[in-house]
């Protein structure tokens, strides 16, 4: 299938992982998809194959300002973007009472601050530019990387909950004032997924049991699981989903 032929696509925190899955997905699917990682996408290009562009950059040393210049030579490169997923995102563990506030810092800039600035971005190319160029039936998708921690508090990450809350509350701000020009706005709250910032909890037997035990279809996802829920909402069948936050859980919150 090529449902996103001529569609330009970006990923953050494409190099592994839930990005690196859902690049693949688009690529497959015939986007041109744009990786931003801060460390080597080799693996991922390899699996994408050639409309697959490895950008290498830090999301959590850039300001606004770098933000916008760096979305301007992403359209200047390849025109247009159609699809931003915001997936980049780190995780620090400590007890509260032992929290650095330099963790703090960090989580919160590449989980919520960047994302909101670098969707500022793309939203004000096509509101300036990008809409009255496009296809009247086309919609700019923005598809946030949620997480079971934007409902609940988890354990020893307050950072982390914090960062996927907000996240959450951003995507349906966005929704509410932009949903009038032609843009999606929406959220995919992952369940537990393996990955490597999973990975302390299927290392502790005692967690991992006590996961296993809650989560409904009982298994950890797998990265690719999460790439299909990112392909429909960026496609024509949500054209009227806005704001939504989607689990994608094995029905861990059903439970």
């Amino acid at each position: 299938m090529e449902r996103f032929k001529n569609k330009v696509v970006i990923v953050t925190g494409a190099s592994r992982g839930i990005g690196g899955s859902i690049a693949v997905a688009f690529a497959r699917e015939g986007a041109t998809v744009i990786g931003i990682a801060r460390s080597k996408q080799d693996d991922i290009a390899a699996e994408a194959g050639k409309s697959f562009h490895a950008l290498p950059f830090d999301l959590g040393a850039a300001n606004a300002d770098a933000l916008a210049a760096l979305v301007a030579g992403i359209v200047q490169r390849f025109g247009k973007v159609d699809a931003l997923v915001n997936n980049a995102g780190i995780i620090r563990r400590a007890p509260a009472v032992n929290f650095s506030e330099k963790d703090w810092d960090d989580v919160i800039r590449i989980n919520l601050t960047s994302p909101f600035f670098l969707t500022q971005a793309v939203a004000n190319w096509w509101l300036k530019q990008g809409r009255d160029n496009a296809d009247p039936a086309d919609r700019l998708r923005i598809i946030n990387i949620a997480s079971l921690l934007s409902f609940q508090g988890g354990i020893t990450v307050p950072a982390y909950a914090a960062s996927k809350h907000g996240i959450a509350g951003v995507t349906k701000a966005l929704a509410n004032e932009w949903a009038g020009q032609r843009i999606n706005v929406n959220a995919i709250a992952p369940g537990y997924v393996e990955t490597e910032n999973t990975r302390a909890l299927r290392e502790d037997p005692n967690r991992n049991a006590a996961i296993l035990a809650r989560i409904p279809q009982g298994n950890w996802a797998q990265p690719s699981d999460i790439a299909g829920a990112a392909l429909f909402l960026a496609s024509p069948d949500a054209n009227y989903v806005n704001g939504a936050i989607l689990n994608v859980d094995g029905g861990w919150l059903a439970r």
